[in-house]
């Protein structure tokens, strides 16, 4: 049997060592054996199983995802569609703010008068509303909303000043490549969760938080204030690690 130590199998995934040992530490992908030195080895097998997940991962699946993905073919064929499905609504949503700016450009380039709902149909974020409703119920919504509208003018902008950098040093953190359970991303991630609790008026719970780092991937909008989707799957799977770490 093959057989190679993590250190090659890394370099050749484009991985880091630490990310495999992460895959190993949530139970994703074991090493065929490991040294009485501690050093992990990597069989045929397990090199096939890696391929599968860094595929998955390229679909920017998380990596409990990937894990359901990888039970069984159905599970596998299951996860993909749902996949396919988010993608496409997003990219209908996309379709529509892109005619809807486009539309509004040309009535602008015509001399034409432009509405209000025609100007602000390409960025319509009510749409953030709907979704936390949706996602965790009224109530998180109204203690959000409430909160904000008690902020001073003075109060918002600092409040805002302060989300746009915390995003910002997640989006470089994870742009850096950074794997998820990272010191200095998870360091950011505690930030993020402390600001979270601010916004919502509560403390998020750990599925709550996770689900937050789904819809910052399949969400475009979200995806966008970290630099993409691929880097708000980093941020997704960084808030995973600490909500397994520290919200169970």
């Amino acid at each position: 049997m093959n057989e190679w130590p993590i250190a090659d199998v890394a370099r050749a995934a484009g991985v880091t060592s630490r990310t495999l040992r992460h895959y190993d530490s949530v139970g994703l992908l074991r090493p065929a054996r490991v040294a009485e030195n501690g050093y992990r080895f990597y069989g045929d097998a397990e090199i096939a199983r890696l391929y599968r997940i860094l595929s998955l991962r390229a679909l920017d699946l998380s990596l409990p995802d990937i894990a359901r993905a990888l039970g069984d073919e159905q599970s596998f064929a299951d996860t993909v569609r749902a996949h396919l499905a988010a993608l496409e609504r997003t990219r209908s949503g996309l379709e529509q703010r892109i005619t809807a700016v486009r539309d509004t450009l040309t009535a602008l380039e015509e001399g034409r008068d432009v509405s209000i709902d025609d100007a602000l149909a390409g960025v319509d974020d009510s749409r953030y509303e709907n979704e936390v409703r949706e996602r965790w119920g009224d109530d998180a919504w109204e203690r959000s909303a409430a909160r904000r509208r008690a902020l001073s003018p003075e109060q918002r902008r600092a409040d805002d000043d302060r989300g746009r950098d915390l995003n910002a040093a997640l989006r470089d953190a994870a742009a850096a490549g950074r794997d998820p359970d990272d010191p200095a991303l998870q360091a950011l991630v505690q930030t993020h969760h402390r600001w979270i609790t601010d916004q919502w008026g509560r403390t998020p719970d750990a599925e709550s938080y996770i689900g937050l780092g789904e819809l910052y991937v399949s969400d475009a909008r979200f995806a966008a204030v970290y630099g993409g989707e691929r880097n708000a799957a980093v941020i997704r799977d960084a808030m995973t690690v600490y909500a397994d770490t520290h919200l169970r």
